[in-house]
């Protein structure tokens, strides 16, 4: 039997009801993070997300994160993720050979970093299976002793990021240049600084700008988890390792209830709720250390894909052409090394 999912379901005809013009169509755009996986009933490859990127926004290469999707058996649990990296793989080539944007031009994977000193031997078959494609990996640390208060499908072990073994795998991936991408709730950001401060010259990033909490204990509550969750912010900030991105709002986690309306949210009502958290970022972490991410298909129990994109840019309206150029790619381009891509002017830079 299948769990229920903590995610908010998708429901095409309501997303129809509403739809906006791209704003600024022309702009390039890496997304930093979205999944891609073939479950039954609920598939989620190049065809669907390409439909989704068809509301007239530029996008010009994307980052696949890990959804522990498309696992293989193997009598070795450290190598089923094996299968995960070669499905990206996959579709990334076929991307290419299309043309157009380049899906999963960086892939996240996931390697149980508990298996401590194997560590390396497993990242590099992960590196050499994607063709140079895998840039680091994601272990979800987000855990919450409240069920009411968990907002990710996966629910790890309390203090994960701090077991000895786990950081023993850790140590293997700033020698490889591959990045860790970073998955907890608001009130787990100390874990997150300690970890950056005993790896200092191992590059991280911030999933779904931190973790934001707005649902069980946490219902009703905004003004104090905006607090909390900004005095995190700030001391993680601090470790120039550290990178954050830009979305993951359109969660249930989030709190902000825009499915239980009778028409989805337009780009103006994403923007207004979403303002604070981004821009509460930007100021903490800079242009060069934010990357704007759709986290699609979760998010998309929220909105669609064009209207995230447009709520972003209305944030961004007032930032300096630099500033836009790093937000909604160039950060990206550099943190993930995607090296040069076509449209994307200076490549990586």
């Amino acid at each position: 039997m299948v769990a229920k999912s903590r995610h908010l379901p998708v429901r095409p005809e309501w997303l129809a009801l509403t739809r906006e013009a791209a704003l600024e169509p022309d702009r390039p755009i890496v997304d930093a993070h979205h999944h891609l996986w073939t479950r039954p009933g609920n598939p989620y490859g190049l065809a669907e997300f390409g439909a989704d990127m068809a509301d007239g926004h530029r996008i010009v290469a994307s980052i696949f994160a890990e959804c522990h999707a498309e696992y293989t058996e193997d009598a070795d649990p450290a190598l089923r993720s094996l299968g995960e990296t070669a499905y990206a793989t996959r579709l990334a080539i076929e991307s290419e050979a299309a043309g157009g944007t380049r899906v999963a031009a960086g892939i996240i994977g996931h390697v149980d970093l508990r298996i401590g000193a194997r560590a390396g031997d497993v990242l590099d078959r992960h590196v050499a299976l994607s063709q140079g494609r895998f840039k680091g990996i994601r272990n979800t640390s987000a855990h919450h002793p409240d069920p009411e208060a968990r907002g990710s499908d996966i629910s790890p072990p309390e203090g994960l990021i701090a077991d000895p073994e786990f950081r023993r795998g850790f140590a293997a991936l700033g020698p490889r240049g591959l990045v860790f991408d970073a998955w907890m709730y608001h009130h787990q950001l100390g874990e997150l600084d300690d970890l950056a401060a005993a790896f200092p010259d191992s590059t991280i990033v911030m999933n779904h700008v931190g973790g934001p909490n707005g649902i069980g204990p946490y219902a009703g509550r905004r003004d104090a988890v905006f607090a909390d969750w900004r005095a995190g912010m700030a001391a993680v900030a601090r470790r120039p390792n550290v990178a954050v991105k830009l979305g993951g709002l359109g969660m249930r986690l989030a709190g902000f209830s825009f499915h239980e309306r009778e028409r989805p949210p337009g780009s103006a009502d994403l923007a207004a709720a979403w303002r604070p958290y981004i821009e509460t970022a930007i100021e903490l972490f800079g242009a060069d250390r934010a990357m704007f991410e759709s986290n699609f298909p979760v998010d998309k129990g929220t909105a669609s894909y064009g209207l995230f994109w447009n709520a972003f840019k209305r944030i961004a309206a007032d930032a300096a052409p630099a500033e836009k150029a790093a937000l909604f790619a160039g950060t990206a381009a550099r943190i993930y090394r995607l090296g040069p891509i076509p449209g994307l002017t200076g490549g990586a830079a």
